[in-house]
């Protein structure tokens, strides 16, 4: 798999959980290969079914273990591709709670569905991630096998339609179900309220600046759909901003112009509704609003 011109240009090479999750899984790689034997490795740490009371960090730690370097390669590999920009949008934290997430969902589906087979392989959280990926940029183009030109939403439909296949008529000891279970734990993440609170949004944002008495409604240019959060970043940027050039100048006791509070309440709304919601619950008015507000934060 390798991205297209654009989607390549957009894309981080590498962020720091990526860099430490294929360390990690490289270095016992290593040790399943020079020092430990894999079996003993395996014994500790590969996921099975048992009481996990006494063996619960095997719902984890069996993510980081392979059966051998082509396994090793194919999911470190994809984890390349989709992880970096996901940690770059959500962030550091965020990101490494989804990926053990959905390594948890393949542990939680293999003792459902697995048959008691012992479980290697950081494919179910590699799955969440591609998911994950597909849903924030459903359009953006990858090239299979370096050739083919498939959209990510398409690709990933494919391989679950597969997996589901073959899960179902029994796919020899690959653990399909496990995989469906790491797209079923995503897919739930990425549907729950997210994790940042109406209060924790309103302490990144400055009180909305006075944009002036003579707002008007006025045309704006059709933009893609796939507009993200880094735009709400940039409009409470320049707010910031904004509000930090004029602080000197304000009188302290000197009510605010009516139009330019009732500015204000409208963008705290709106920025309430994205905290709740996602961007994609806004309406056209609501989404003119932003646009219309950074336009005039960066003339000014």
């Amino acid at each position: 798999m390798s991205w297209s011109p654009a989607e390549e240009q957009e894309r981080p090479r590498t962020t720091p959980v990526v860099q430490a999750l294929i360390a990690i899984n490289v270095a016992v790689a290593f040790l399943q290969a020079t020092i430990v034997q894999p079996a003993e490795l395996s014994s500790l740490f590969a996921f099975r079914e048992g009481p996990l009371s006494q063996t619960w960090w095997t719902a984890f730690t069996y993510m980081f273990l392979h059966a051998g370097l082509l396994h090793l390669a194919l999911n470190m590999y994809t984890l390349w591709i989709f992880g970096p920009r996901l940690e770059a949008l959500w962030g550091a934290k965020s990101f490494t709670v989804f990926y053990l997430w959905s390594g948890l969902g393949g542990a939680v589906f293999h003792s459902a569905f697995g048959g008691g087979v012992p479980m290697i392989g950081a494919s179910a959280a590699i799955y969440g991630t591609m998911l994950a990926y597909a849903m924030q940029w459903p359009k953006d183009e990858i090239y299979l096998f370096a050739v083919l030109p498939m959209r990510v939403l398409t690709l990933v439909c494919l391989v679950v339609a597969i997996d589901l296949f073959r899960g179902v008529v029994g796919g020899g000891s690959t653990a399909y179900f496990a995989h469906l279970g790491g797209v079923a734990f995503a897919f739930l993440y990425l549907k729950k309220p997210q994790q940042m609170s109406v209060d924790q949004l309103r302490q990144r944002v400055s009180p909305a600046p006075d944009v002036g008495d003579d707002i008007s409604p006025r045309a704006s240019p059709r933009t893609s759909r796939s507009r993200n959060r880094d735009e709400v970043d940039e409009i409470v940027a320049q707010s910031k901003a904004a509000v930090a050039k004029r602080a000197p100048n304000a009188d302290v006791g000197k009510p605010q112009p009516s139009v330019g509070e009732s500015h204000a309440q409208e963008l705290d709304r709106v920025l309430d509704k994205i905290s709740r919601h996602g961007l994609s619950s806004l309406t056209a008015s609501e989404k003119r609003l932003l646009e219309d507000t950074s336009r005039q934060l960066r003339d000014r």
